[in-house]
This record gives structure tokens, C-alpha cells and sequence, in this order.
């Protein structure tokens, strides 16, 4: 099998210079030749002496109507590379990348300039969930001076929620995430959920779980009982638009209940719920489990769909 891997993102995003930078590592450097499939041309440019010294080439393909997988096997067939990296033109469908079947993805990193990203994730939030929905690392860089780096990191957990998210200063050094200021107070024992707030509250569970171990919540809740679903248990969550109408994800997080039988599937209730985490196996490792004291029936929101926004 030959290793892949997908680099992606728009236009001057800081593809170039993170492939510049990662293909001079140790720990990236092989024997053999490495092929890199530019797919657009922006500011930065592979400079020769850089290719000679990694023992890399590098080919332009600049329509997507080339990206094909004769192309693809005929410049294999030139190069006899060892490994291939394909600088994935933003505009292009990620379904479009259809590789030949011995090539294979080792991995598949997105990066995204911090300082377009509002103007990105609010008037193509679509392109850019199809950009990051397989990709196992995201890189925000040129985060300097940016203050809202915990509600972008908020955004793309709703396009992709395992993903590894970083984000670099100009310089490429780390920077950590800034404390975003929650919509609640997780110093009460008890938190209060809204619809504007229970979207916050999911996925800062995620990313901070040790700050609400014991707190309680109380929410309005759709509940999902799958079929053979662990027995004294539910799912109580909403609905959520993550990209776009047509993709629909329902965030929520697996319940115990006593009397979990009496809940009725696909019907709305106000629950009131301790949260732990530890170990589920559909978590496939440990993960929010939340112990229900109260559970009673409400009406349907005039909105059954919050906004991750």
C-alpha cells in the first residue's frame, strides 16, 4: 500500500508552509522520494532547494477534472515515490478525491487561517464541514491577538467531534485555547440549561469534563431509545444543525435511569440529571453519564432544532 496524506484547506490557509515545514522533520524524513499533488497554487512556493534536500518533487494539478486515477497512477509510475502528499485544493468536493486502490490515507489534517475563519464557518459552513469531517488533526494558525479561539474550537467540535484541534501563533509555536466565558455559572451545583446554552454545555463537557463531575443539570430533552439499547438507560439530548439543513446531528449523552423503561422514545421531557464520567463502551472509553433523579413529560420547543451558531 502506498501511505497518503490529505493536506486541506482554502486558499492561502497555511498549507504550503505546514507541509514545507513538517517534511523537513526527523520524524517525517524516509529514504525514499516523496510526491506532493498540488491541487492549487497560492503566494507560497516549494522552493528547489528544500525539494532537493527532502528528496521531493512536486506536480501541479489544477483541475479537478484531472484528479483522476489515471493521472494519479501515471505520475506514480513517473516518480516511484515512497510516500504521497496531496495539497487539496478548499473548493473542491472532498468526495471528488477518489484515489487509486492501493493508495492509502494515513492521515488527513485541515488547516484554517484563525483570522477568515468567521467569515468562513458563517457563509460556507457546508464546504467546510465536507472538508473536516474525516480529518484526525485541524490546525488553526495565526491565532495572535485573537480572543475567541474557545468558541472556534466550540464550532468545529459541532463539524467533527474526535478530531484533534490545535491552534499556532504566526510564529507556528503553540498557543493554548483562551478560557471562553460560559453563558452559566459552573461554580452553582445546579445548571440550568437553555436552547441557547445547551449546545454550549455539550461540547465544553467534552473538552472540560472534570469541571461538571457532581454538578447536576436540568434541561429540556428529546430522548432516543435505540433499539437493544443498554437496559435502565436512554439518550436525552437535541437536535442540532451542524453544517447545514441536511445534516442534522443529535447531541446527546447516554442517561441511567431506574425507570428508564417508562420513558417513551422520541417524546420530549425536562430531566434532571448528575453527571459522572467514566467508562461506556459506546464511548469506546470514558465519557459523560449522566444519573437521572427526575425525569416528567413537557411540550415539544417552538424550535426543535437549536443553533450551534
Amino acid at each position: 500500500m502506498k501511505p497518503v496524506f490529505i493536506i486541506n484547506g482554502f486558499l492561502e490557509s497555511g498549507k504550503t508552509e505546514f507541509i514545507k515545514f513538517t517534511i523537513q522533520q526527523e520524524y517525517f524524513k524516509t529514504n525514499g522520494k516523496t510526491l506532493i499533488l498540488l491541487c492549487e497554487e497560492g503566494e507560497n512556493e516549494y522552493e528547489q532547494e528544500l525539494l532537493n534536500r527532502t528528496n521531493t518533487v512536486v506536480e501541479l494539478i489544477e483541475k479537478k477534472e484531472d484528479f483522476i486515477g489515471s493521472t494519479l497512477i501515471n505520475l506514480e509510475k513517473k516518480h516511484r515515490p515512497e510516500r504521497i502528499i496531496i495539497e487539496y485544493n478548499g473548493m473542491w468536493p472532498m468526495d471528488s478525491l477518489k484515489l487509486p486502490w492501493h493508495w492509502k490515507v494515513n492521515q488527513q489534517i485541515t488547516i484554517i487561517n484563525a483570522a477568515t475563519w468567521p467569515m468562513y464557518y458563517t457563509n460556507m459552513r457546508s464546504m467546510i464541514g465536507d472538508m473536516v469531517r474525516k480529518s484526525e488533526l485541524i490546525v488553526f494558525n495565526r491565532c495572535d491577538g485573537i480572543k475567541e479561539l474557545a468558541s472556534y474550537k466550540r464550532n468545529m467540535r459541532a463539524l467533527n467531534r474526535d478530531a484533534e484541534i490545535i491552534f499556532e501563533d504566526s510564529k507556528g509555536e503553540v498557543t493554548a485555547t483562551m478560557e471562553e466565558e460560559l453563558p452559566f455559572d459552573v461554580s452553582k451545583e445546579q445548571i440550568e440549561l437553555t436552547e441557547a446554552t445547551y449546545g454550549i454545555w455539550f461540547f465544553d463537557m467534552l473538552d472540560t469534563p472534570d469541571r461538571y463531575e457532581d454538578k447536576i443539570v436540568k434541561f429540556l430533552a428529546h430522548v432516543a431509545k435505540p433499539n437493544g439499547f443498554h437496559e435502565g438507560c436512554f439518550v436525552p439530548g437535541r437536535h442540532a444543525m451542524t453544517c447545514c439543513a441536511e445534516d442534522i446531528a443529535f447531541l446527546g449523552f447516554v442517561a441511567k435511569y431506574d425507570k428508564a423503561s417508562e420513558i417513551e422514545d422520541g417524546k420530549w421531557y425536562t430531566v434532571t440529571a448528575k453527571v459522572k464520567h467514566e467508562f461506556w463502551a459506546d464511548y469506546k472509553g470514558e465519557g459523560p453519564v449522566l444519573y437521572v433523579s427526575d425525569i416528567t413529560p413537557a411540550a415539544a420547543p417552538k424550535e426543535e432544532i437549536i443553533n450551534l451558531v
